[in-house]
C-alpha cells in the first residue's frame, strides 16, 4: 500500500492504493487544454467582507446560475440549480439585496459550503 494526499476543491484528503502486480502501458490519452479542464471547477473570486454567502447545501454540479451580478434579488429567488444524486435542487436567495458576486459556473463541481454567490 502506498500512502498519498490529494486536495479536491481545498479540502486534503489521505488515500490509500495498493499497488497490483503485472504490468501497466498507459493508454494514449486525447490532450485536454487548461481553459477547458478549468471550466468546471468553481472558479475562485473575491468574496465582499460584509456580503452574504450563499453556499452549496451538498456536493454536486452547478446545471444554472439564475442571477448575475448586480441583479436585485428578493428573499426566496432562485440563485443557482445544483445537481446532486441525479435530483434537481434549487439553491434560495437567504434575503433580499444585490447580488455581489457570483461564484460558479454552469457545469463547476462544488462541495459542501462552497460559496455560490454573495449578496449585498
Amino acid at each position: 500500500m502506498k500512502k498519498f494526499q490529494v486536495t479536491v476543491n481545498g479540502n486534503a484528503y489521505e488515500v490509500e492504493v495498493e499497488e497490483l502486480g503485472g504490468s501497466f502501458t498507459p493508454a494514449a490519452t486525447p490532450a485536454v487544454s487548461a481553459p477547458a479542464a478549468a471550466s468546471k471547477i468553481a472558479p475562485a473570486a473575491v468574496i465582499p467582507d460584509n456580503a452574504v454567502k450563499v453556499g452549496a447545501p451538498m456536493p454536486g454540479k452547478i446545471i444554472g446560475t439564475k442571477v448575475a451580478v448586480g441583479q436585485t434579488v428578493k428573499e426566496g429567488d432562485v440563485v443557482a440549480v445544483l445537481e446532486a444524486m441525479k435530483m434537481e435542487n434549487e439553491i434560495f436567495a437567504p434575503k433580499g439585496g444585490t447580488i455581489a458576486s457570483v461564484n460558479v459556473t454552469t457545469g463547476a463541481m462544488v462541495e459542501t459550503n462552497d460559496v455560490i454567490v454573495t449578496i449585498n
